[in-house]
């Protein structure tokens, strides 16, 4: 993480405790399942991943810099990292989601909205495709009660380490289907 966007330098930290969606555990609103079904969005995978990062660091604070963002690029240039992107009728980007894919763990970092409940949406399409896909780990790095409402919990550092072993050992591919 870095400290700004302008930041030229990153940290990197380890929580004591780690937050995780077990994926047979999420969730969403009835609301967010009502715009589903009407169809409000179309989403898409990995057609305009830079545009979701700089859409996901055009906040007030940000722990997303330009140093992270040409990163992430080379990540997803190599096949590991990954963007859900939602779109208004109108071909609009109106929300969205990135995260790293390794083995069969996804490393969910950020989600952005223009348009009512684009984000969630853009949640729930990273679920569908890690739940069709066999990932086993969807690692959300820290616990708060926004994440709560989808079914994160937190988890101890060693059962977390002990999750990632398992997900590494196996394959998953991040691809809508």
């Amino acid at each position: 993480m870095s400290e700004s966007r302008e930041d030229e330098s990153v940290g990197w930290y380890s929580a004591r405790r780690r937050g995780i969606i077990p994926i047979e555990n999420f969730r969403v609103s009835s609301n967010v399942q009502r715009i589903i079904r009407q169809g409000r969005y179309t989403c898409r995978v990995d057609t305009c991943f830079r545009e979701v990062m700089e859409e996901c660091a055009n906040r007030e604070t940000t722990w997303i810099s330009e140093v992270i963002i040409n990163s992430f690029e080379m990540l997803h240039l190599a096949g590991h990292a990954h963007s859900v992107e939602m779109f208004d009728k109108d071909e609009n980007l109106v929300g969205g989601s990135y995260g790293v894919s390794l083995g069969a763990a996804f490393f969910g970092e950020s989600m952005f909205k223009k348009a009512r409940e684009a984000d969630k949406i853009a949640l729930w399409n990273t679920h569908q495709i890690l739940n069709n896909n066999g990932f086993e780990l969807w690692d959300t790095q820290f616990y708060t009660n926004h994440l709560a409402q989808f079914g994160c919990i937190e988890i101890s550092a060693e059962e977390y380490k002990r999750r990632l072993n398992q997900a590494l050992q196996k394959e998953a591919v991040f691809e809508k289907t």
